[in-house]
């Protein structure tokens, strides 16, 4: 972690990073959103609209981030760049604790947070090496690489997959603890195949088989899940090893 990086208060290195999550998801950086996100990461204390606000100025007055009151931030080349680092330490934590350590899926964001500060930029790049240089944690979101670059594969939400499609599960949620410890016991987690039986009329209940088992799963759960087509070319697929969730091509 940078010098400066290490400067900062707790509080201001989670909201450089929910920045960056926000911002690859496409979703508007607001005092609300990040109020709710950020009262997630410290459930024993109250956060206000004033509180966020004051720490976007903060953020702003230290050129992280440009902010347009009534209107959000936004991530400026500086905090970027720092942001990228962080998401970059915090996602191959993630997912040298499920791999190596056998955490399960909905506990390692929490278990990453309490560590991610601590760790040496070595422990950082030993990890990526033991790991083999992964493009994706756990939940198939993208690590940065040194240079800040990603793979980001095309998918899909779950929801919009229509009845007879065979689709691999891309990406998931990590939101929110309860609902991944729900998808794991369906078996809804990255690299698992799944088709899609049935969708009900009007209530969106989509009736899906993973592995041997099928299950009825709402809304919640197809929004949640992003998926890839499972249409491999059978001669590229013969010739090329298989790959683990995370591994580079």
């Amino acid at each position: 972690m940078s010098p400066e990086l290490r400067t900062l208060p707790i509080r201001a290195i989670d909201c450089l990073k929910l920045c960056y999550k926000l911002h690859e998801r496409g979703e508007s950086i607001t005092t609300s959103v990040m109020k709710e996100r950020l009262q997630f990461l410290e459930p024993t204390g109250q956060l206000s609209d004033a509180t966020v606000t004051q720490l976007f100025k903060w953020l702003a007055e230290r050129g992280y981030v440009s902010y347009t009151p009534y209107h959000g931030v936004e991530l400026t080349g500086q905090g970027q760049l720092m942001a990228t680092e962080l998401v970059r330490r915090h996602r191959l934590l993630e997912l040298f604790l499920v791999q190596i350590m056998g955490f399960p899926l909905d506990e390692v964001d929490g278990e990453a947070e309490q560590i991610e500060h601590a760790i040496s930029d070595e422990f950082v790049e030993r990890m990526d090496t033991l790991l083999g240089h992964p493009t994706a944690d756990p939940h198939g979101d993208p690590i940065p690489n040194t240079t800040g670059g990603v793979v980001v594969p095309t998918s899909q939400p779950l929801s919009t997959v229509s009845p007879g499609q065979q689709v691999i599960v891309q990406r998931v949620s990590d939101d929110n603890s309860d609902l991944l410890r729900y998808l794991t016991s369906l078996g809804l987690i990255p690299g698992a195949l799944v088709q899609v039986e049935a969708v009900a009329p009007y209530g969106g209940v989509y009736t899906v088989r993973v592995g041997a088992q099928t299950h009825a799963i709402g809304d919640t759960v197809t929004q949640s899940v992003l998926v890839r087509p499972a249409t491999p070319n059978p001669v590229n697929e013969a010739a090329s090893p298989s790959k683990l969730p995370g591994e580079r091509s």
